[in-house]
């Protein structure tokens, strides 16, 4: 899907935020907003092709060709115009075995349907043909129209934001007043606007879905082609030596964040039975971190679009191929009482240092009249004693971890991004964690069930990490390891690294709780000592 975008990089705000006269500025801001968005409405689909032709050689087809491959897809896309009394889109073909899928246009009749060879490679004929009716189904609901006007309207009220906030700062108490109330209030429309946009962008996933689905009357086959592009985005990371340029530049519009295929790409890759994907899906499903997390993403959680998908099976009196009903029922078993308090807590955990800070400082002004070195000494060791706090929970003991496989640990729906769980991995180090990052010195690990990103700390920062990845990184792919590291779970997992030992010997220890601990002790014992000044 489209997701509108500045394609110039022009900035309209920009405009007005120099102009000497922020009344002026905005009333000429706001017509060039206008026209560039209009302009960028009705050229996007030429950009986009000069765009697309230069970064990743789109290559033109006829529907012909698009049969040889997929004949189910040929009468999908037949079936559409005709009933739809749609011209057929621009279709195109990128030579990439990454899987993805997207759209992109002004007008129905001037749309561009573009796959990856990858598609074809990993998905069957009526997978195919859902992925292609989903694309399509953004193409009949105007998506592409009714996201530039919702982007435009949270441009306009940025505007309004700037434009009062500059005139706060000129004029008489009144004006400063009437500004600042009108900067917060369109500030707040504009907060609230970005995070509408977000949802509305994830509202048009689902409909796309409900057309594919109402389409080919098939929703089993795109849950089945959403979990196996997560699969194939997987399976080609582990063999790439940089990052996917299509994957990157693509991911608002692909029909699958990539980012997110972690998770279900390991399920796939390992479960010939469908519950066991299933249980990777209760954290998208049954986590309130999940929900966090999605409020900043483009598209739906994987676990919730297979669930919308399977629940129209049913509807259709269809076998559901991933039977998530167990899966549902086993979430709402869940512990609630741990799922939120935990969610609390991690709340509270990330904002430790702030709380302790604050505390600090109320019990130092408590306590000034007696001695005025309080108002030092109490934020010092408060910020100290939360750092500490925060550090110990985010990077517990780890004597009793616990020798697990990537899957399991995915399968845990209590996992979170903030507190890790210890755990011991045995597999093989693949390449680097940023594999386009010459340098980087972070790993990939495979082993049995999947395939998981390992962080590196070195006890001398940012510096040691680039030596880390410079000297030592490139001898250690390919080895077989045991990983020793705190687990976490976001829109992908990922093990911050404790230590590996390689079958020959060869060991490496990673320090993250390294500087947190040496700052929280610094910060108490300054505030202690300033007692004695």
């Amino acid at each position: 899907m489209l997701c509108p975008q500045n394609l110039s990089g022009f900035s309209p705000e920009s405009v007005n935020i120099n102009s000497p006269e922020p009344v002026t500025g905005f009333f000429i801001a706001l017509p060039i907003t206008l026209i560039f968005n209009i302009a960028a409405f009705f050229f996007s689909p030429w950009l986009m092709d000069l765009t697309q032709n230069w970064l990743y050689n789109t290559r033109w087809v006829s529907l012909a060709e698009i049969e040889d491959k997929s004949p189910e897809t040929a009468k999908v896309i037949q079936k559409v115009c005709q009933q739809q009394k749609l011209k057929q889109p621009r279709l195109g073909i990128i030579d990439d075995q990454n899987p993805t899928a997207f759209t992109y246009g002004s007008f129905p009749n001037s749309a561009r349907v573009v796959v990856s060879q990858g598609l074809f490679t990993y998905l069957d004929d009526d997978e195919v043909a859902t992925v292609y009716a989903h694309e399509l189904g953004h193409i009949v609901h105007w998506d592409f129209a009714v996201m530039t006007l919702a982007s435009t309207l949270v441009q306009i009220t940025y505007l309004i934001y700037t434009t009062a906030q500059r005139l706060g700062n000129r004029g008489g108490e009144k004006v400063k007043d009437a500004a600042s109330s009108v900067a917060a209030v369109a500030y707040l429309f504009y907060i609230v606007g970005t995070y509408l946009l977000l949802y509305l962008s994830r509202t048009r996933e689902y409909f796309a879905d409900h057309f594919a689905a109402e389409t080919t009357g098939n929703p089993n086959a795109l849950s089945r082609a959403l979990v196996k592009i997560a699969y194939g985005i997987l399976e080609e990371g582990q063999r790439a030596t940089e990052p996917s340029r299509l994957l990157e530049g693509t991911r608002a519009l692909g029909i699958y964040d990539a980012k997110a295929a972690t998770s279900t790409g390991t399920a796939y890759r390992i479960s010939s039975e469908p519950e066991k994907i299933g249980r990777v899906f209760l954290w998208d499903m049954f986590n309130p971190w999940a929900w966090w997390m999605e409020l900043n993403s483009t598209h739906p959680l994987t676990g919730k679009r297979v669930r919308a998908l399977s629940t129209y099976a049913e509807q259709l009196d269809l076998d559901i191929e991933f039977d998530l009903g167990r899966i549902v029922g086993e979430g709402h078993n869940l512990s609630k009482r741990k799922l939120y308090g935990n969610f609390v807590l991690d709340l509270l955990l990330y904002s430790a240092e702030i709380v302790g800070l604050s505390v600090g400082f109320a019990i130092g002004i408590s306590l000034f009249a007696p001695n005025p070195m309080m108002m030092i000494a109490c934020p010092l060791i408060g910020l100290g004693t939360g750092i500490l706090l925060k550090t110990l929970v985010m990077f517990p003991t780890y004597n009793q971890a616990e020798s697990l496989d990537v899957l399991t640990l995915m399968s845990d729906p209590y996992a979170s991004p903030l507190r890790g769980q210890p755990a011991k991995l045995q597999g093989a180090l693949i390449g680097r964690g940023d594999a386009g990052y010459a340098f980087g010195s972070d790993l990939k690990l495979q082993d049995r069930t999947g395939m998981i990103y390992l962080r590196y700390a070195s006890r001398f920062g940012p510096i040691g990490n680039f030596l880390f990845g410079m000297k030592r990184v490139k001898s250690l792919i390919g080895m077989e390891v045991q990983a020793l590291g705190w687990f976490r779970r976001g829109v992908a997992p990922w093990m911050d690294l404790i230590q590996l030992e390689s079958d020959s010997g060869t060991t490496v220890n990673s320090y993250h709780r390294f500087w947190s601990l040496l700052l929280a002790i610094g910060a108490i014992a300054i505030g202690i000592a300033s007692l004695f000044l």
